[in-house]
């Protein structure tokens, strides 16, 4: 039997407070007001005393309002029919389709065992060259995007989302500007991708407790999907928005404050959400990509600091290129030279790095004036190649092709015994045009 009660104590904010009993943490209650029904969140229990956060804000909401508790916690539906749709941070329809109660399950649910994880060692091609050969995605890796406001994350997430050799795709916005929510929806319409992808989106104007959400909504679905066999990839865009959202109510319950502002529990709240990503033996996995905006380009800042330490490496996104030495897939040992890749992907992958720490040395060198020698010209003509057909995040072309690129500027650059690579390599891909 539902709990009903006619009388709120107090209203903060869009937080409200009743006096209860028999009521869970992150139990569901719905408000009737004059305008209508409003569904709120158990957040705080001190005593008898229930905090609840309320979806859609407290405006409207009086003091003899009926809050009626629903007896579970936030649920989603889960069906093949989300396929192709587009929800919201409450988990409705946002594509004016049909409303869907196929499956119900809840949200938030503890993260798989680890005895029955299985050690990753699949690669998943994304046709970034960055990406694949110099820090290869892993299947069930959790992986943020380091970047600052003003660089291209939501265009690679985009662009992710299409080539990404996985079964399926959700896609979690969180405090997205409306804009950036339909360019989305229209880059993977126009791909063909919108098919095998779910969106949860959350913009600037909806609630803000919705976009604490998008996460576990997002990561519920994939769970099941990946039950059933299927792998899939969840991005996610921007978790710096929903450690925002976390520090906005915390400020409201009046906690005490920890590292500028944000809640103390806030690596425990970011490991929740990235413990989710999981192959699972005998089914399918869940991969998590997640944006981590940075405010002042600062890496020591609480959310990128803390997520550093939960998640397998990170890909930083700087000027408008996948860094290659801020970037770091600590899984790829797991996928280069195996049966995912080619034999020569290690060696091309530590070779031209090398390459390109001594260009950026030189480039040093040379904007200082200092006289360029023969070996300084390579450099400098083998950076300007690595730039433009490897880290331009425009280049769309699969990992072998990616490698056979990267033996064609090597030759281009340079001849084979300056590039110390093993011979028996250079033997079978030095290109025939080449040095």
């Amino acid at each position: 039997m539902r709990k009903v009660y006619n009388k709120i104590l107090s209203i903060s904010g869009n937080v409200i407070t009743v006096k209860a009993s028999d009521v869970g943490y992150e139990e569901l209650a719905e408000i009737t007001t004059h305008r209508g029904k409003s569904l709120a969140q158990v957040i705080k229990l001190d005593g008898d005393l229930v905090s609840l956060q309320v979806f859609a804000g407290s405006r409207g909401v009086s003091v003899s309002d009926e809050v009626r508790f629903l007896g579970h916690p936030m649920q989603v539906t889960y069906s093949d029919n989300m396929l192709g749709r587009i929800f919201d941070g409450a988990g409705n329809p946002r594509d004016k389709g049909p409303q869907l109660a196929d499956e119900m399950i809840e949200v938030a649910g503890p993260s798989v065992n680890p005895a029955k994880r299985i050690i990753p060692k699949r690669m998943i091609r994304t046709n970034i060259p960055m990406i694949d050969i110099f820090n290869s995605l892993v299947v069930s890796q959790k992986l943020p995007i380091f970047s600052i406001s003003g660089e291209p994350y939501n265009e690679l997430l985009a662009r992710i989302a299409l080539q990404a050799e996985v079964d399926m795709i959700i896609l979690g916005g969180i405090g997205l500007k409306y804009d950036e929510y339909m360019k989305f929806k229209s880059v993977l319409e126009e791909g063909g991708a919108l098919s095998r992808s779910i969106f949860f989106m959350n913009t600037a104007s909806d609630p803000i407790v919705e976009s604490l959400m998008v996460p576990d909504l997002s990561l519920a679905v994939a769970e099941k999907f990946a039950l059933k066999g299927k792998d899939v990839l969840v991005l996610l865009t921007d978790m710096t928005n929903f450690a925002d959202a976390m520090k906005e109510i915390a400020i409201t319950m009046e906690q005490v404050p920890s590292n500028r502002g944000y809640p103390g529990d806030l690596y425990s709240q970011l490991a929740a959400r990235y413990e989710k990503a999981v192959d699972f033996e005998g089914a399918g996995s869940i991969t998590v990509l997640a944006v981590t905006t940075m405010p002042g380009d600062d890496v020591t800042h609480p959310v990128p600091d803390n997520t550093g330490y939960i998640t397998e490496g990170q890909f930083y996104l700087h000027h408008g290129y996948i860094d290659p030495f801020g970037s770091l897939s600590r899984l790829k040992q797991q996928v280069n030279g195996s049966d995912s890749s080619r034999k020569d992907h290690r060696a091309i992958m530590d070779g031209m790095i090398q390459l390109y720490a001594q260009y950026i040395e030189t480039e040093e060198k040379r904007s200082m004036g200092f006289r360029m020698s023969s070996w300084d010209q390579k450099l400098l003509k083998y950076g300007q190649h690595f730039k433009s057909q490897m880290m331009n995040l425009t280049v769309n072309i699969p990992l072998e092709e990616a490698l056979d690129r990267g033996w064609q500027i090597l030759a281009d650059c340079f001849t084979s015994e300056e590039t110390r690579m093993r011979t028996e390599l250079i033997n079978e891909f030095w290109p025939t045009n080449g040095k």
